[in-house]
């Protein structure tokens, strides 16, 4: 039987609820944030006690994070595992939220837009590299409001599948576009670099090992050697265009968006290949890492994150959706 340590975390079953989602955005609507957050203890106490799996990939987390000076306060690991799992239920409503149009704007804050404005009067496209940290859909729903902003994201949507259709039922004329992809072969490069070429953004998460992929660098993260991704910088070497971090997390009774400029051009020579791959991710971790110290209890990825393996077992696809997936790929081109 194989061990939780040594699962991909793309073959990590959804435990998305759909009723209780939709009964979570209901409250808020009926009786607002304050009575939301503290129906959520319970809730999140519950999920911290009954998943196991998540539940040490937690603590494994919170013993590092802390370790690398993470203020989480006082309390032992039960309070800081229920008050992280609390962290993602809430940002559950903030995703459900900002999807809904119902976030509102005035609670988000920016730091470094400045880059991303530079080259949208320009008409450049860039590589964005993001991570599973906070809620990234709030980006999407800033993207809505500037119609100079195309933003085309990478997504694994068969590990969340409920969860992405409420979102797309909640924003079903939404301006992000999310593509579905296990690997980045050559037609989906292809597809990504005529997008970023007409001054797109494509953003690619920089912290899952790929589904269907071992290509991978070891960076040290929070104290130890992590399996990064490195699809987000041979993009960007492609492409010949820039690679920015894009964080968000919470901040007080809102969330900050923050935009980094990892590279004005993403240089990989041939003779010095796994350097230069492991000097732009280690560039990339070290923004999750200052993003995680300062906000503990805002990171995501409840898998054994260290111990994973790096490539997923393959998980094929019904024949119907297969055709549909090819159907939409050439519609797309």
């Amino acid at each position: 039987m194989t061990s939780l340590a040594a699962r991909h975390w793309a073959a990590i079953g959804e435990s998305t609820f759909v009723t209780g989602i939709w009964a979570l955005y209901a409250l808020h609507r009926l009786l607002g944030r304050t009575v939301v957050r503290w129906a959520l203890v319970p809730v999140a106490f519950v999920y911290w006690l009954i998943d196991a799996g998540a539940r040490e990939a937690s603590r494994q987390y919170l013993h590092r994070v802390s370790r690398a000076g993470g203020q989480l306060g006082r309390g032992g690991d039960v309070i800081h595992g229920v008050r992280h799992f609390h962290s993602f239920a809430e940002t559950i409503l903030d995703k459900l939220l900002a999807a809904s149009g119902r976030y509102r704007g005035d609670l988000v804050s920016f730091d470094g837009k400045e880059i991303l404005d530079a080259m949208l009067s320009r008409n450049q496209g860039a590589i964005l590299v993001i991570a599973h940290i906070g809620c990234l859909e709030l980006c999407q729903a800033v993207a809505g409001s500037d119609p100079r902003l195309r933003l085309t994201v990478l997504v694994h949507t068969r590990h969340a599948e409920r969860f992405n259709r409420i979102l797309a039922r909640l924003d079903p004329g939404s301006p992000v576009r999310l593509l579905q992809v296990t690997e980045l072969d050559a037609a989906m490069a292809a597809l990504l670099a005529q997008r970023v070429g007409q001054g797109e953004f494509v953003a690619i998460a920089g912290d899952r090992v790929p589904v269907q992929s071992a290509r991978t660098v070891l960076v040290p993260f929070l104290g130890r050697d992590a399996a990064l991704p490195i699809g987000a910088y041979v993009m960007a070497s492609a492409v010949r265009c820039p690679l920015v971090w894009l964080g968000c997390t919470r901040q007080g009774a809102g969330h900050h968006v923050r935009f980094e400029m990892l590279a004005e051009s993403v240089e990989i020579p041939r003779a010095r290949r796994e350097a230069a791959l492991r000097d732009y991710s280690t560039r990339f971790a070290r923004c999750m890492e200052a993003a995680l110290v300062a906000r503990p209890y805002e990171w995501f990825n409840f898998f054994p994150f260290w111990d994973q393996p790096g490539k997923a077992p393959a998980i094929p696809l019904p024949a119907s959706e297969v055709e549909s997936e090819q159907e939409r790929r050439n519609h797309e081109t």
